[in-house]
């Protein structure tokens, strides 16, 4: 059997198993399997798929992952959160609608030291929306802000999105990805904050009264211990003191002795700690054994190789091929959560894009960018269900304002795909790349 038909039994299976409502890694795993009985004797298959399902999982790197989960959800559980929306409140208190500007800018920060985009929308718009409703606030914009804003954070480091981009690219450089998705995640956050203001200049949105010298410093020196992170975490990778999966470890130390000190976390609360990384652990995991079998498929059969042919007989412009890309992405994003689209895409996109003179680097917070846009789209992102719910909007009435923010989106999208300095200045300037 060909590459073209072993992907068409692949993909029908996998969307027939998704339709009659199996969880998406197992969908993955059947489906990949299926197409691998296709292509050699089913003892050879049962046995590879198998082997592959472990050697998937045996990487050092990803207990980076492991780690950096656990000191988020540490972080969740710390009162960290409305530390950070204090913060928020000066950075963006003097612009119209400065109660939206702030839900942005603690998504950012928040999402950036949990590295969760659903935890981002809960915390900070949970904390928000209340606010923001009692100064007269269309709860649909609210929701609508905090929603598109949300996935800022996965951009910025520290990113379990990039870890495991790295591991499946074949090791593109984690310091080098950490430094390149500080202008993009923050163009992302600045991009929702523009039309913000746009829009709360029309409706004529109130601006919150200017705090005291007093009152700022004591807000900064509050929010400083919690910033440290990003600071310890980034600054010890890209200096070389400790790598990614030691940074992740630091993470966690350094989550908790914060939490002391905030006397935020009790002996009550580690069991329900534990039990949360162990869950979000298992689905991370199974996700990349899953799609390991998936990617042996691929490669034996070819699959990559022939859509990379197709793709280019269609053209070879760089243009028009990044294009292409950028709009399989959306759509597969709409539907599909960022960890198994990495695990699955990354090897279809990465040679074609390697043909055409694209960077790895470049590639890997491309492809999480469209990712993140897909979290935040109907009908089914996962940042749009929470932001939904912490707002008390219903979809249907929050669609119309999000489209306008994600247009925006979408616009500053193109914008770092097609001006690659935006992603690479940064990294080129510490000597990551």
């Amino acid at each position: 059997m060909g590459a073209i038909e072993t992907g068409l039994v692949m993909v029908i299976s996998f969307i027939i198993l998704m339709a009659m409502g199996v969880p998406i890694s197992v969908a993955t795993g059947i489906a990949s399997f299926i197409a691998a009985i296709m292509i050699v004797p089913f003892d050879v298959a049962i046995f590879t798929a198998a082997q592959k399902m472990v050697t998937g999982i045996d990487s050092f790197s990803l207990l980076a992952v492991i780690f950096f989960i656990l000191s988020g959800i540490i972080m969740n559980n710390g009162g960290i959160a409305l530390r950070l929306v204090n913060l928020a409140k000066l950075l963006g208190g003097s612009l119209p609608g400065s109660l939206a500007h702030t839900n942005v800018v603690g998504n950012m920060l928040f999402g950036s030291i949990s590295g969760s985009a659903v935890a981002a929308a809960a915390a900070i718009g949970g904390t928000m929306a209340p606010l923001q409703e009692k100064e007269g606030y269309n709860k649909a914009y609210s929701a609508a802000v905090n929603i598109a804003s949300s996935p800022a954070g996965l951009l910025i480091p520290p990113s379990g999105a990039f870890i495991i981009y790295s591991m499946v690219s074949g090791g593109t450089s984690i310091a080098a990805l950490f430094l390149a998705g500080y202008v993009p995640g923050i163009l992302m956050g600045l991009t929702v904050m523009a039309i913000a203001y746009y829009i709360a200049k029309k409706e004529n949105y109130p601006v919150a009264k200017r705090p005291s010298f007093s009152e700022g410093a004591k807000v900064i020196i509050d929010a400083i211990p919690s910033l440290l992170l990003i600071v310890i975490v980034i600054g010890g990778i890209v200096a070389g003191v400790f790598t990614a999966t030691e940074g992740s470890a630091v993470a966690v130390l350094y989550s908790v002795i914060l939490s002391i000190i905030y006397k935020t976390l009790k002996w009550s609360d580690v069991p329900k700690i534990l039990g949360e990384t162990v869950v979000m652990t298992g689905i991370v995991l199974f996700l990349v054994a899953a799609s390991s079998i998936m990617s042996w498929v691929m490669a034996f059969s070819g699959i990559p190789a022939a859509i990379s042919e197709a793709v280019l007989s269609i053209s070879d412009n760089p243009i028009v091929i990044l294009l292409i890309m950028n709009v399989v992405l959306l759509l597969v994003g709409t539907v599909m959560d960022i960890t198994p689209a990495i695990l699955i895409f990354t090897p279809i996109f990465l040679p074609i894009v390697t043909q055409i003179g694209m960077d790895p680097v470049h590639f890997g917070i491309v492809l999480v960018f469209n990712l993140c846009i897909g979290i935040v789209s109907p009908p089914s992102g996962s940042s749009l269900f929470v932001g939904c719910s912490v707002g008390g909007v219903s979809i249907e009435a929050v669609t119309k304002p999000l489209l306008i923010f994600m247009a925006g989106l979408i616009v500053t999208l193109l914008l770092v795909t097609y001006i690659p300095a935006i992603t690479l200045f940064v990294p080129k300037l510490f000597g990551a790349m």
